[in-house]
């Protein structure tokens, strides 16, 4: 057979586009909904249109693909769907910007010229995040590919509007909501992001009408006090009893507002008065509501005061609250300012502070669609991993609020509302009707207002599989297994998916949520654009390939951990598809005339070293199987790293080179061939998952190295690895364990001593354990080999040699004799030099740690650092210590 070229070094680029083709020309991530195989279905938490892939993309999907890719080559039919949501607020905010660097609008355009600007934007653009997934090696069903305002998609949002309103659960009111002042629309409270910032408490002077009395009344947001219709204090609270019943004038407005008394009020809090604001505050809205008080709402929707602000109206909020702080100076109603720490809630897209603001909106009754989905929960049927969030989407289900649904917005489904401009009736309908069902009235327009994003978004699971129809995708494919997410939108899309499945499927609409870390800087920083600390998973498949970029992630996340990650971090990945290459570089180039169509059965191995090896491919793959039932990736990812890295490449490949090395007069061992390729094929079918690309290339050179068929088109539909549980021997592995810690250090001795790499050293070993002793002998050819020694002794009575380095392992002592390997007086004279050395600079960090004022007064990180090199310190000179007594010979 004609030698096979395999080039020297791995190089991404070349490899991953051609397999990125044949994966998506051959159809191999497809799923039949009438097949008869075992069902494993997933659906990927659709990212945003306007998205462009960030590293918490690229840990998520790599996490979901490996999976998936389990799942395919253990023989089930696996349906990934992927798909891309809608992203209301963040898109129409996207063509806005680009309409205003185009000197117009979307109110100038009008709602259908601007829709259509945004479905031109989206059909543009929309396809992005999807061919980003497709770099990262996904293996989704992308036939299936799905959209939030897909028709299909849409007719499922109108159902659910239509059944949980003729239901009773969705309804109209007037109530306190979140308004962005910058996106004009309101937000669930799980859409805000909160901080805390520094700022103020004004402590005002409200005057008791009738009365030279004054009431003091702290407050953080001076602005809304145009909008006071009342003030309220504890009943129990002996200061201000007297007043409850009696009147204050609102300061600035001169406006009769009542003092009431309500138990809501903190009497620790501020003064313990409470100015009553309720069109701008929740619980004043609550507090009004129990007393009657009116509702004045002194703010625009774009965080400018309205009419009923007097002479502040047209101001910015802030600029109000500004010159609202000096007129009450100036008329000497302002007490005091106290820095105090203020909690906000900022627009989760564009960061503005939120206004809590009165205003109709639409909204559904949560608490009875909770019942069931706390219950999954509770019950197990449901399961978190790690468990500890189970608590806290229990803690949300069970102190849930009703959800506000409606949006301000052009972009996103329209609310299936329609009145009836001659008599005011309320129409819920799946369309438009033609006439008014009241008075036959053809003059019906529709709610302005769209849903929230997450209206679709929580039908994901069962609309994407073709409900409200009954699709073979959604008899096969629903509930699904497992979902991958961040922490963060457990309430916006975890909790609220799990109520609908059971609202409109009656089942959990999947068994295992998997909430994963989230990636951090070097420093433990979480990544963001606006800290300009995020790293482009584009630029790291660019320079490392994406096999570095998948293996690092998997490899540095801890489950239930958040990686910290810097640009050097993917130098482990990169070095593991070198090492992965090289070695099977090496073993190709040694099967060059091996014929495997007689050996396609398991290997029959006669060697120990090959026995040993099949031992560890049988422990490591049913190590990795169980890890992938736990979700432990990370564990699973380890643990084949050690294999290939450690047991193949470093021992395995090592131990065989002079039985399958073939020369003149050497004939290759074909049993260590085969053994060889047997390893080596189940080595690429276990790392597939993980390092999709790679593998693929490898598998198919392997086959053709050795002149057969691959047995399927593609590593990605070939069945997981199988190993006979004949081939594990843990007394075998246990002896190994022992030869391997007896060569390293053997390794260490010739490193420290600084034996040159050529020359062969006489070892002698002392055993403790009859056991070991015989373990030692039967291993003598490897410990030769792999430790360059040349004369091997193994004796319980041996005593050590004059000017011999020595060791000390588990059940042995080890002897090197030094003379004839080095010149000892110049090694004697290297150590005591390097002793004197360190002993100076042990003595200097010493005292530099037992200075108390280092100690007090040097941040954290630099005390640690000499710490460590305090530390290092001392072990080095320990060993130099024991290495010149070896070559002194006492």
């Amino acid at each position: 057979m004609a030698k096979r070229e395999i080039p020297k070094r791995f190089q991404p680029d070349a490899i991953e586009d051609k397999w990125r083709q044949h994966w998506e020309k051959g159809g191999f991530f497809g799923a039949d909904p009438n097949t008869k195989h075992k069902v494993f279905s997933m659906v990927i938490p659709p990212p945003n249109v306007t998205d462009i892939l960030h590293l918490g993309h690229a840990l998520n999907n790599t996490l979901q693909d490996v999976l998936v890719r389990y799942h395919r080559m253990n023989g089930y039919e696996t349906e990934w769907l992927p798909g891309v949501d809608h992203a209301g607020i963040a898109t129409q905010v996207v063509v806005e910007k680009q309409l205003l660097r185009q000197g117009t609008s979307r109110q100038k355009l009008g709602r259908k010229k601007f829709l259509d600007r945004v479905w031109e934007w989206k059909n543009k653009n929309g396809d992005n995040i999807i061919n980003q997934l497709k770099m990262m090696g996904c293996s989704c069903d992308w036939e299936r590919t799905r959209f939030t305002m897909d028709e299909q998609l849409s007719k499922a949002v109108l159902e659910v509007f239509v059944h949980l309103y003729n239901k009773g659960l969705i309804y109209r009111g007037k109530y306190i909501v979140n308004m962005c002042p910058r996106c004009h629309t309101s937000l669930s409270d799980d859409e805000l992001e909160r901080n805390d910032k520094q700022g103020h408490l004004w402590h005002i002077r409200y005057k008791i009408k009738g009365s030279d009395d004054y009431l003091i009344i702290a407050t953080t947001r001076p602005e809304t006090m145009l909008g006071d219709t009342g003030v309220a204090v504890n009943p129990h609270d002996e200061r201000y009893k007297r007043f409850i019943g009696k009147s204050a004038i609102l300061p600035l407005m001169d406006r009769e507002i009542p003092i009431i008394a309500d138990s809501y009020v903190d009497m620790e809090f501020g003064t313990g008065a409470l100015k009553v604001t309720p069109a701008h505050d929740a619980n004043d809205f609550e507090i009004g509501l129990r007393h009657e008080l009116e509702t004045v709402n002194v703010m625009n929707t774009d965080g400018t005061i309205n009419e009923n602000g007097g002479k502040f109206q047209g101001m910015d909020r802030y600029d109000a609250r500004k010159k609202i702080v000096a007129e009450l100076d100036k008329s000497g109603l302002l007490e005091r300012i106290e820095d105090y720490t203020v909690p906000i809630a900022e627009c989760y897209r564009c960061h503005t502070e939120v206004e809590p603001s009165l205003s109709e909106q639409w909204f559904v009754k949560m608490s009875a669609l909770a019942k069931p989905a706390i219950e999954a929960v509770e019950s197990g049927a449901i399961r978190f991993i790690p468990d500890h969030w189970s608590k806290t989407y229990l803690h949300w289900m069970h102190n849930i609020r009703d959800w506000c649904i409606s949006r301000q917005l052009w972009w996103g489904h329209r609310i299936p509302v329609y009145y009836c401009e001659d008599c005011d009736k309320e129409i819920v309908a799946r369309e438009k009707p033609a006439e008014c069902p009241a008075c036959e009235s053809s003059d019906i327009r529709q709610d302005e207002d769209v849903l929230d994003t997450w209206f679709s978004s929580w039908l994901w699971p069962f609309s994407t599989f073709g409900w409200p129809d009954k699709t073979p995708e959604l008899k096969t494919f629903y509930p699904t297994k497992s979902l991958f997410t961040a922490n963060e939108i457990i309430f916006l899309w975890v909790a609220r998916m799990v109520m609908a499945g059971y609202e409109f499927m009656g089942e959990l609409p999947f068994k295992d949520v998997l909430i994963h870390g989230t990636v951090r800087d070097s420093k433990g920083v979480k990544m963001s654009k606006s800290l300009g600390n995020g790293i482009d998973p584009l630029e790291i498949i660019r320079d490392y390939g994406t096999d570095a970029l998948r293996s690092t992630l998997l490899l540095l996340t801890p489950e239930g951990q958040d990686p910290f990650i810097s640009k050097q971090s993917f130098e482990l990945g990169r070095n593991f598809a070198n090492k992965i290459w090289n070695a099977a570089r090496l073993a190709m180039m040694n099967m060059e005339d091996f014929d495997l169509k007689d050996k396609q059965s398991a290997p029959a191995p006669s060697d120990a070293a090959d026995r040993w090896i099949l031992s560890r491919l049988a422990e490591t793959s049913d190590f990795v199987n169980k890890c992938f039932v736990e979700y432990r990736f990370n564990t699973a990812a380890k643990a084949l790293y050690d294999f290939i890295w450690r047991d193949f490449c470093d021992w395995y490949l090592e131990i065989i080179k002079p039985r399958v090395y073939s020369d003149g007069d050497n004939q290759p061992d074909d049993t260590a061939r085969h053994i060889m390729f047997y390893v080596l094929d189940g080595i690429l079918r276990m790392q597939h998952p993980f390092m999709p690309f790679i593998t693929e290339e490898l598998w198919k050179t392997l086959y053709d190295t050795v002149g057969t068929e691959r047995p399927q088109e593609s590593l990605s539909i070939a069945p997981w690895l199988n190993v006979p549980e004949s081939y594990r021997d843990t007394e075998l592995e246990a002896r190994f364990s022992a030869v391997q810690e007896l060569i390293g250090a053997i390794r260490n001795i010739r490193s420290e001593m600084n034996v040159p790499p050529g020359k062969k050293a006489d070892v002698s070993i002392k055993p403790s354990v009859d056991t070991v002793a015989r373990w030692f002998e039967d291993s003598a050819d490897y410990i030769k080999l792999l430790a360059k020694v040349n004369e091997l002794t193994i004796d319980k009575a041996v005593s050590k040699p004059f000017q011999s380095a020595s060791r000390v392992i588990k059940d042995a002592e080890i002897y090197v004799p030094l003379a004839g390997l080095i010149d000892v007086d110049v090694e004697k004279d290297r150590l005591q030099k390097e002793f004197d050395k360190l002993e100076t600079l042990l003595d200097k960090s010493t005292k530099k740690l037992e200075n108390s004022d280092f100690v007090s007064k040097a941040p954290k990180d630099v005390i640690d650092k000499e710490r460590e090199k305090n530390k290092d310190y001392q072990e080095r000179l320990e060993k130099i210590s024991k290495n010149l007594e070896g070559i002194i010979g006492w």
